[in-house]
């Protein structure tokens, strides 16, 4: 009997051919192979003037959530660190059998995927503004979109911006949940509210938890089921003033369109 299968969608790029290009001759097939029943592998090259074009394809079954699950997946679990796409599934095959594919662009340093990471439903990395996210619903459907991210936080004033699980940007203030890793970046001149349990990250909801501590500097280790808010420059003092220690504080990770109901992008 078939281990659950799993079609992971790793760290990298989607690349498109211009519409000139796509009217050329059809790919040529020159890799095919049957990874296991219902599920096979093409290496097509699309001959274009720029040169060719090496396309990758897999068919599979629709996922049903099931047998069959499309989701992606972090190297080393988490937003920082990179990992060759192989080793991310050896790691898998203990539990599930697993296609992997790179799904998104990355920086090298610190290895945080350039786009919306959604695993769960939970968000862990924000969109970027001027690309296209792909969302996977609960029924296996996908849905590709422009989609914009709106993140604040709220202590005892007003509700001010923050990023999310992202390398440091003077002058703002980021929340770094257990998804970015063990700890926040090395930083000085830094405020950072650590804050022990708050719940997962639903778009579009409005998650609390109060702040047991407040430090300067960083790496701050990241309360597994928590997070650390970390302001810089002229927002350390905001943070400061309105968010002490025993302070409840309000997270809002708003994204444009609602993506709540999907389980995964």
């Amino acid at each position: 009997m078939l281990r659950k299968l799993f079609f992971a969608a790793v760290l990298a790029a989607v690349v498109a051919l211009p519409a000139a290009a796509a009217r050329h001759a059809a790919p040529d097939v020159v890799v095919q192979s049957l990874l296991m029943p219902g599920v096979s592998y093409q290496r097509q090259v699309q001959f274009t003037p720029h040169g060719p074009v090496v396309l990758d394809v897999v068919t599979a079954p629709r996922p049903d959530g099931s047998l069959y699950t499309l989701a992606p997946a972090l190297s080393n679990n988490a937003i920082v660190g990179t990992e060759k796409l192989t080793d991310v599934e050896k790691e898998m095959s203990t539990i599930v059998t697993s296609v992997g594919v790179n799904g998104d662009y990355f920086a090298a340093n610190p290895g945080k995927p350039t786009g919306l990471v959604m695993r769960g439903g939970v968000l862990e990395s924000a969109p970027a503004s001027m690309r296209s996210s792909l969302g996977i619903a609960a029924d296996g459907t996908l849905t590709v979109a422009r989609v914009a991210f709106d993140g604040t936080w709220k202590g005892t004033g007003q509700r001010r911006q923050l990023d999310l699980n992202a390398p440091p940007v003077k002058g703002h203030t980021t929340l770094y949940t257990s998804a970015w890793g063990p700890t926040t970046p090395a930083e000085s001149g830094v405020v950072a509210d650590v804050i022990p349990s708050l719940p997962p990250l639903v778009p579009n909801n409005v998650d609390s938890g109060t702040v047991s501590q407040v430090l300067a500097g960083g790496p701050v280790p990241i309360p597994p089921g928590g997070a650390v808010l970390v302001a810089r420059g002229n927002q350390a003092p905001h943070l400061t003033a309105e968010a002490p220690a025993g302070t409840t504080v309000e997270i809002r990770p708003t994204l444009t369109p609602n993506w709540n109901g999907m389980t995964g992008g």
